[in-house]
C-alpha cells in the first residue's frame, strides 16, 4: 500500500533534472528578451531614480541649511549646471526630486509591464508544453501514475515559476541595484562610514547560503505534498457516488485529512526555517543601521572620529546615511522571499522538466509509411503477439512485473469481417485489441494494417483508421452534439442526427428539453450509462473508419436497447472490419470467427457452430447463458 511518504511518480524523472532554472531560462527566455530587458533596464532606472531625493536632501542640508558651509554638489552632475544661489538650490532641490519620483513612478509602471508580460508568458508556454508532452505520454503512463500529480504540475508548479519570474527575479534585481547603488552613493559621501553600514552584507550572503541548503529538500517534499493531496482530492470527487452509495464519507474524510496533514508537516518544515531566517536577516539589517547610528552620531556629537577612523562627517552626510541604511534593510530583509521563491520555483521547474523528460517510447516512426485512412482496406493481421506491462511499466522506473497478458496470440481478419473475442474476465481482451490502436507496443511478434506493421504508421493514420468503442464510455463536460462530433469537429448537425440515429440515441436525445445542445456534465454524469454508450457509438458511426472495435459496447444497456443497437451494428459492420469483445454470446454469434481466450492466449477458435460442436469452453459458456434466457421471465427479458 502506498504511504504518504513514499515517492511520487515525478520523482523518478526530476532527480535526473540538472540546473532547471538556468533550463527554464535557456528554454524560455528566447523570443522574450525584448520584455526581459525592457524590464531589467525600467527596475534599474527607478531604483537609481530612487536614491536621488535622500541625496539632494543631504546636499541641500550641508549647502543650504545648517553652517558648514558646503557644496552643492552632486555626483556625475558638472558643477556648472547646477545653481550658485541658496534660493535656486532649494528650487531645484524640489525640482529634482519631484521629477525622480515621476521617474520613479512611470519606470516602475513600466517594468511591472514588461516584468508580467515576460512572466505570465512563460507560464503560459510552460503549461501549455506540459499539457502537449503529457498528451504524447504513453497509455502505460497513465495506467500507473496520478492524475493529481498532473495536475499539480499544470497548475501549481507553473504558478510557482510565474511568481519566480514576476517576483522573484525582478526582485533579486532590484535588490542588487539597490545595494549595489547604496554602497556607491556611501562610500562616495564617507568610505570609512560605509564600511561601518555595509559589515552586515558577507554575514547575510553566507547565512542565506545556509538556508539555501538546508531548505531545498524541503521544498522538494512539501511539492509532493502538494501532488499527493490533489490526487486524493480528485480520486475523492471522481468516486463520490461510490463514497455515498457504501458509507464510506469518514472513511474519505480521514484519507483527505492525512494527506492534508502530511502537507501541513511538510509546509510547516519549511516555514519553521523561515521563521529562523526572515527575522536573522532583518536582525542583521537592523544592526547594520545601529552600529550607522551609533558611530556616525557620535562623530557627530564630539566632533571627532570615533576608533581608527579619521576625518569629518557632516549632518548632511550623517542623514543621507541614515536613510539610505533604511532604505537597504527592506531590499536585504526580503532576500528571505526571494529564496522562498527560488527554491520553489526550482523544486516546480524539476518537476516540470521531469514531466518534459519522460521518454515516449508509442510514437510516430522517423519514415513513416504513408496511407490515406479511407483508402484502407481493413485488412488486420495479429503475427505471435505477447505483450507484458511488466516490461512497459519497467520503462516508466516501475519495478513489478506482472505476469503476461497477451502470449502468442495470432488471428487474421479480412476485409469486412467480424471477428469476436470471448472469456473470462481479465483473459487479456481488451488489452488485446488495445494494441491495434498502438495504446501500447507489442513486445514480441508483430500487428499488421493492409500488411503494413502499425509500427510503421503515423499514430494519427492508423488511429484515424480504426475506431473504438470502449466499455468505460467518456464523456466531455459539453453538448450531446459535441461529444457526438469529438474528433471530427467539422461534420454538420445533419451528420450528427444521422450517427444519432444509427446508434439508437437519437429517440431520447429528442426528448431532451435542449436536445443535442445538452450539456451532459462532467464525465457525461447527467446521462445513463447505456445513453452515454450509445453517444459513444454514435461517435464511431460519424467516424466512419474501415476498421472498429467494439469493446462490450453495449454493456451497460438493457436487453431491449442492446438489440436495438445490435441492430444498428450489424449494419454498421457489414462493409468494414469489426473486432469485437462481449460477455453476451447471443452479439456475437453471428461473427465470422470467435476466439476464446484465457490468461492470455486463444485456447479455441472457430465459428459458433464450429464451437458448439466442439463442446469445449465456448459451448460450456453458451449453455450457461443459453440456460439464464430461457429461465428469464419474458417482461424481465424485454425491459
Amino acid at each position: 500500500m502506498t504511504t504518504e511518504t513514499d515517492e511520487t511518480p515525478f520523482d523518478v524523472y526530476r532527480e535526473d533534472v540538472d540546473r532547471p532554472i538556468s533550463r527554464l531560462f535557456l528554454s524560455y527566455a528566447p523570443g522574450r528578451l525584448g520584455w526581459f530587458s525592457a524590464g531589467m533596464v525600467a527596475n534599474f532606472v527607478a531604483r537609481m531614480a530612487s536614491l536621488v531625493p535622500p541625496l539632494l536632501l543631504g546636499v541641500a542640508i550641508d549647502a543650504i541649511f545648517t553652517d558648514a558651509d558646503g557644496a552643492f554638489e552632486l555626483p556625475l552632475v558638472p558643477d556648472a549646471w547646477l545653481p550658485a544661489e541658496p534660493m535656486a538650490q532649494f528650487w531645484f532641490t524640489i525640482i529634482a526630486i519631484a521629477v525622480s519620483f515621476v521617474v520613479v513612478a512611470v519606470f516602475t509602471w513600466i517594468y511591472g509591464v514588461t516584468a508580467n508580460l515576460f512572466a505570465h508568458s512563460v507560464m503560459h508556454t510552460v503549461r501549455v508544453d506540459c499539457f502537449e508532452k503529457m498528451q504524447r505520454l504513453d497509455m502505460a503512463f497513465f495506467d500507473d501514475k496520478q492524475t493529481g500529480e498532473v495536475m499539480a504540475v499544470l497548475n501549481n508548479d507553473t504558478q510557482n515559476l510565474e511568481l519566480f519570474l514576476d517576483n522573484a527575479l525582478m526582485n533579486s534585481a532590484r535588490l542588487i541595484v539597490m545595494v549595489a547603488g547604496i554602497a556607491g552613493v556611501l562610500f562616495y559621501l564617507n568610505w570609512q562610514l560605509a564600511f561601518v553600514t555595509l559589515f552586515a552584507v558577507p554575514a547575510m550572503v553566507l547565512f542565506t547560503l545556509w538556508f539555501m541548503r538546508v531548505v531545498e529538500p524541503r521544498y522538494v517534499r512539501q511539492r509532493s505534498a502538494v501532488g499527493r493531496l490533489n490526487t486524493r482530492l480528485e480520486n475523492a470527487i471522481a468516486g463520490m457516488g461510490l463514497t455515498k452509495t457504501s458509507s464510506s464519507e469518514p472513511y474519505e474524510v480521514s484519507r483527505v485529512s492525512d494527506s492534508s496533514k502530511n502537507l501541513f508537516d511538510r509546509t510547516m518544515d519549511v516555514l519553521k526555517l523561515t521563521y529562523v531566517y526572515r527575522p536573522g536577516m532583518e536582525l542583521l539589517a537592523g544592526l547594520a543601521f545601529a552600529a550607522t547610528f551609533l558611530v556616525g552620531g557620535l562623530w557627530l556629537a564630539t566632533g571627532t572620529a570615533p576608533g581608527p577612523l579619521t576625518g569629518s562627517l557632516s549632518v548632511g552626510d550623517f542623514v543621507v546615511f541614515l536613510m539610505l541604511t533604511q532604505r537597504i534593510v527592506d531590499p536585504l530583509a526580503e532576500v528571505s522571499n526571494i529564496v522562498d521563491q527560488y527554491e520553489n520555483a526550482k523544486a516546480s521547474s524539476e518537476r516540470v522538466f521531469g514531466l518534459m523528460d519522460i521518454p515516449v517510447y508509442v510514437d510516430d516512426p522517423e519514415d513513416p509509411v504513408d496511407i490515406e485512412p479511407e483508402a484502407v482496406d481493413g485488412c488486420v493481421t495479429y503475427d505471435h503477439v505477447s505483450f507484458s506491462y511488466g516490461e512497459t511499466n519497467a520503462r516508466l522506473g516501475d519495478d513489478t512485473d506482472p505476469e503476461t497478458v497477451v502470449e502468442d496470440v495470432s488471428f487474421e481478419a479480412d476485409s469486412g469481417d467480424t471477428v469476436a473475442l470471448v472469456g473470462a474476465t481479465g483473459a487479456g481482451k481488451s488489452t488485446l485489441l488495445k494494441l491495434l490502436l498502438r495504446l501500447y507496443d507489442v513486445q514480441e511478434g508483430s500487428i499488421r494494417l493492409d500488411g503494413h506493421d502499425i509500427r510503421d504508421l503515423t499514430l494519427a493514420d492508423l488511429r484515424s483508421a480504426v475506431g473504438y468503442v470502449g466499455q468505460d464510455t467518456f464523456l466531455f463536460d459539453g453538448t450531446i452534439a459535441d461529444n457526438i462530433r469529438y474528433g471530427h469537429f467539422e461534420a454538420s448537425d445533419d451528420a450528427v442526427r444521422e450517427a444519432a440515429k444509427a446508434a439508437q440515441a437519437h429517440e431520447f436525445v429528442a426528448e431532451l428539453e435542449s436536445g443535442y445542445e445538452t450539456r451532459v456534465g462532467e464525465r457525461g454524469v447527467k446521462l445513463s450509462g447505456g445513453q452515454r454508450q450509445r453517444i459513444a457509438l454514435a461517435r464511431a458511426v460519424l467516424a466512419d473508419p474501415p476498421v472498429l472495435i467494439l469493446d462490450e459496447a453495449t454493456s451497460a444497456v438493457d436487453t431491449k436497447t442492446e438489440r436495438l443497437i445490435q441492430e444498428s451494428i450489424d449494419r454498421l459492420t457489414e462493409d468494414r472490419t469489426t473486432l469485437a469483445i462481449a460477455h453476451r454470446l447471443s452479439t456475437v454469434k453471428d461473427a465470422d470467427t470467435i476466439l476464446v481466450m484465457s490468461d492470455g492466449q486463444v485456447v479455441e477458435r472457430g465459428t459458433h457452430d464450429d464451437l458448439l460442436e466442439a463442446d469445449g469452453r465456448y459451448a460450456a459458456l453458451w449453455k450457461a447463458q443459453a440456460g439464464h434466457l430461457e429461465s428469464m421471465p419474458v417482461a424481465e427479458e424485454l425491459e
